[in-house]
């Protein structure tokens, strides 16, 4: 158990990082244009997801994300008494990621966002993210498990670009990115509606999903 939490910790913390530092390196590259820094954040985060997945997994099943370990635990595959836990790991893990890459990068330990993100476009968005999210984990356990790296990795690279609000989908991740007065930064006035569209949209998931790739 130990080792599992440890990854799940490890695991967002390098997530978050990854989000925050690329975010604030592409800023500082992309000479004013966001459409550039979007990008440039998209691929930096894809990939770190692909390669956490990937060697993380076994230990901790790489879920680096509250809502994925109550879809877990509501599927029966996470024991409900380790679901606390786990998402303490995920948000401490999140928070040390935002004050790493803050200090990287020359910065404040903690710079609170003032980046207010919000509208019904916005949460609508933050639904339909964490969905697809949900549907890209159980398809892959019900049809392709090695390929699951690569289709979260993905999901998330496209929900950049395809959703109002940037496909966060991660209530451990969007408290951590309030830590941060950057590029990729979320006031926090910003989270409430976030974190409940993320579960809304997660618990749609496990229902719609979790039937439609029900074994026979």
């Amino acid at each position: 158990m130990s080792r599992a939490l440890t990854a799940e910790a490890l695991g967002t913390a390098l997530l978050v990082a990854t989000v925050i530092g690329s975010g604030i390196m592409a800023e500082r590259l992309s000479g004013g244009s966001d459409g550039l820094a979007l990008l440039a954040n998209t691929l930096a985060t894809g990939a770190i997801l692909v390669v956490l997945i990937t060697t993380l997994g076994p230990l901790s099943g790489a879920h680096f994300n509250p809502v994925v370990s109550l879809v877990m635990s509501l599927r029966h595959a996470l024991p409900w008494d380790q679901l606390p836990l786990y998402v303490a790991a995920q948000i401490l893990g999140g928070i040390a990621g935002a004050v790493l890459a803050n200090l990287m990068f020359d910065l404040p330990a903690i710079t609170l966002s003032d980046t207010v993100r919000g509208g019904t476009g916005q949460l609508i968005s933050e639904a339909v993210a964490t969905f697809a999210l949900i549907g890209a984990i159980l398809g892959g356990l019900a049809h392709a498990p090695m390929a699951i790296p690569w289709l979260v990795g993905l999901t998330i690279t496209s929900g950049y670009w395809f959703t109002a609000s940037t496909s966060f989908a991660n209530p451990a991740v969007t408290l951590a990115r309030t830590l941060s007065d950057s590029f990729a930064g979320i006031a926090f006035t910003s989270v409430p509606g976030f974190l409940a569209a993320q579960l809304a949209g997660a618990l749609i998931g496990v229902a719609l999903w979790g039937w439609l790739f029900a074994r026979p």
